[in-house]
Formats: C-alpha cells, structure tokens, sequence
C-alpha cells in the first residue's frame, strides 16, 4: 500500500516549522544528498571535513553537524561539563552533579520552542538556573547568579522569548568574558548565520530553517569546546548522528544561503493578495514586522468576534481541518489576530487560503 496516499499534504503559512517539516529542498540540496547517498566514507573524515567546511561558511574556528539544534545545545553543554577528562565523557551523567553543571538562563529565555530547551540543558547532564523574572531580567541579576558551580551562560536568540526588559547579547557576552564564562547562543531560526562567531564562545543553528537545508543541526564556535563536544559523539551523540546524505545536503545548503531568500519587497508583493479579505465581516489586514527583528514581513489578520463568524481561534482550527490543512502562526490568536508567512508558501497555495478564508468567514454578520 502506498502509504503517500493517506497523507494530506498541508498549506504552511506559519514559517519553518518542525511539526511541517521545516522547509522544502532545493533541486541542487536533493542532488547533493543523492551523491551522499550513492557513495561509501570514511565517516569520522567526513565529519571532520565537513565541520571545517562548515566553520568556514559560519567565521569560526570549528564546527559539527548533528541531527537538530537541540542537539547541538546538549553536545555543547556536555562538553563544557567534560571537557576533554574521557573518562567524564563515557560518565557523563554520573560525574556531571559533583562537577561544575548549572548553566546560566534569564527566565524569559526559558522558553519551549516545540520541547522545552530546559530538557535539552538536562539531557547533558546539566541544571538549569533561571535569572530573574518573566518579564525582565538586569546585569546585577546575572553577575550574582555566577557561582564556582557556573559552567556556562546560554543565550537564546529566538522571537519565542520575552524581548522587553532584557539586557542584549552585547551586554551579556561582555559579562562573561570579565568572568571567562563560555557562552552558548541558540540561535536556531536566525538568519546573519556569519555574525554570531564573534559574539559567542558557542552558536547553535537548525541547518533546516534559515539555512534551508535537510533535517540537521550545527555547532560552532571557538576551540576547545567544539572538540570537547565532539568527544561525545560515540556516547550520548551516537543518538544525534547524521547519515553521510545530510552532511552532502547541509554544505549544498550553506554554499546556497542567501542566494533564494525573499527579499522584504518580495514578501511584500506575496502578502498582496490577502488584502482583499478585509472586505470580509469583522476582519482587518495589516502588514506587520517579525518582532525579534529578523527580515521577515507577514500579514497579520485581526478578527472582531462580534461581527465575523468564528472569533481567531476558532478559525485557527478550522482551517487545520479542511481537505488541505492550512497551518497559520497562531501564537496571538487568544488576542484575536494570527499571521500568515509567505516564505514557506507554494505556488498556489495563496490562492487556496484566500479562498478557504471566504468560504469559513464570508458570510453573514454575528448577531
């Protein structure tokens, strides 16, 4: 049975996300993968080749590929745990609570970005420990949180966490090296994938959301603790190995970057078409910036559930329950808007959420 027959193929308008499968490959991606799949290596060369290359695109002095973002944070912690004591590294988990293991994070860092990045500090045997509140943090808080038990300060650079009353990477990054404290950024989504080398000890990117590339990760950043990490590859990174196709696919990926993005003024003339549905009861369009400053415009919708059909997010819903699924970013729909995406759309797919959208809100006023 052809199982491809059972699957709805889904509209993304909600951006790279894991639970759509991130982004669509390139024709020249898939070729790169093909050859990595046809062919046999020696595998830790490759590996070792490849982090070179990768370093080399990314400004820093090493780097890895591993299955996802949230791995490359654990490998990184483990490492900073370890460091090169092999005998810490086949133990992590029992030698990690008599070492140095808590890592630094503002409360309004600790997000869930789709798993809680609090389960990948622990999976290396590490303890997280929150610096001031959900609504901002200062330096003072942080300067007194750093005890003899500290190992590192993680930064994460994400539109899912708390950007008001927040001190910047500048300021923490300058912190860290008056205490020589490593410092890890999850920069996972972020775009400027060439601009983090400097302002970090560590950098974790997906190499399948702003670099567009397959299912993988990448750690970067300055040596030893890149090599710390890779001692952990035969331990627990045996469970966060990448085949020999993603490593082809990645540096075909990353040779690429940049040259297909959307341009601001693209996006723009994408979003077009959705203006139109402000003649809908009870909706409005409006074109809005991505709030953690990325180069990123969407179109953001607000409904008045006194006059349209379904408040946001009942529409939310139903548009995920149509023949052709219909993802929108519906991080704000309790506040009556969500946002379409147009750097995932399809040719077509427009169209389709335009006219899905009349069918569910077009017709008679609330009363």
């Amino acid at each position: 049975m052809n199982f491809k027959q059972k699957l709805h193929k889904a509209i993304n308008a909600s951006g790279r996300m894991t639970i759509l499968g991130v982004s669509t490959l390139s024709d020249r991606v898939t070729e790169e993968m093909r050859y990595g799949g046809k062919h046999y290596f020696e595998m830790a060369d490759l590996y070792e080749q490849s982090g070179k290359a990768v370093a080399a695109y990314l400004n820093t002095e090493d780097a890895m590929i591993t299955n996802s973002a949230s791995a490359s944070i654990t490998l990184a912690i483990a490492g900073l745990i370890t460091k090169d004591d092999p005998y810490a590294v086949e133990h992590l988990h029992k030698v990690a609570p008599n070492v140095p293991h808590e890592i630094l994070l503002m409360k309004g860092h600790n997000v869930n970005y789709g798993a809680p990045i609090e389960t990948m500090v622990s999976l290396a045997g590490a303890k997280v420990k929150e610096i001031g509140y959900a609504n901002g943090c200062d330096m003072p808080q942080i300067e007194q949180a750093i005890t003899e038990k500290t190992v590192a300060f993680l930064f994460v650079q994400s539109h899912h966490c708390v950007q008001k009353n927040m001190p910047s990477l500048e300021e923490v990054r300058n912190l860290c090296l008056q205490y020589d404290l490593p410092l890890l950024i999850d920069a996972a989504a972020e775009d400027g994938i060439d601009q983090f080398g400097t302002r970090c000890d560590l950098v974790a990117f997906s190499g399948s959301k702003a670099i567009e590339g397959p299912s993988s990760g990448i750690l970067a950043g300055a040596e030893p603790f890149i090599s710390y990490a890779k001692m952990h590859r035969p331990y627990i990174g045996r469970a966060m190995k990448v085949g020999k196709e993603t490593v082809f696919g990645l540096l075909a990926a990353l040779e690429d970057y940049g040259k297909n993005t959307m341009t601001l003024k693209e996006q723009e003339n994408e979003l077009r078409v959705f203006q139109s549905l402000s003649t809908l009861p009870g909706v409005e369009t409006a074109m809005t910036e991505d709030p953690a400053g990325r180069p990123i415009t969407r179109c953001r919708i607000y409904i008045d559930p006194s006059k349209a059909k379904l408040n946001a997010r009942q529409l939310v819903q139903a548009l995920k329950e149509g023949d052709t699924p219909i993802y929108t970013r519906d991080y704000h729909a309790n506040e009556g808007h969500i946002d379409l995406d147009p750097r995932p759309l399809l040719p077509g797919d427009a169209t389709v959420i335009v006219e899905r959208l009349n069918e569910l809100l077009g017709d008679s006023v609330h009363v």
